[in-house]
């Protein structure tokens, strides 16, 4: 499956941000996508993932009822709605997907085998 960010900018903190990961390619056996982002010396963090057939949804504790994580199906298009952005939110960030079926950790990137190229957010 192969994977296409958008939706990233510049925003005044407080803003929001809408970003985009359109999913081609065979995604009939993409379990979970999520949202990861990486800022200058840091890891790549887990943000958010969705459930693709039961919609289930996971959080990082840092972005809990600022960021909402959707799916619509039929666009095969995963949505992450960024509220309330502050500063420390600024990184690229990488949209993923497990198409294998791990049953690892939700917010760990060795749970998932594609990867999108990234779309820079910064709040300044």
């Amino acid at each position: 499956v192969q994977l296409v960010e958008s939706g990233g900018g510049l925003v005044q903190p407080g803003g929001s941000l809408r970003l985009s990961c359109a999913a081609s390619g065979n995604t009939y056996d993409t379990y979970y996508t999520a949202w990861f982002r990486q800022s200058p010396g840091r890891g790549r963090e887990g943000v958010a993932s969705i459930a693709t057939r039961s919609g289930r949804t996971f959080y990082a504790d840092s972005v809990k009822g600022r960021f909402a994580i959707s799916r619509d199906n039929m666009k095969k298009t995963v949505y992450l709605e960024m509220t309330s952005l502050k500063p420390d939110d600024t990184a690229m960030y990488y949209c993923a997907a497990d198409t294998l079926g791990s049953t690892g950790d939700w917010a760990a990137p060795r749970s998932y085998n594609s990867w999108g190229q990234g779309t820079q957010v910064t709040v300044s």
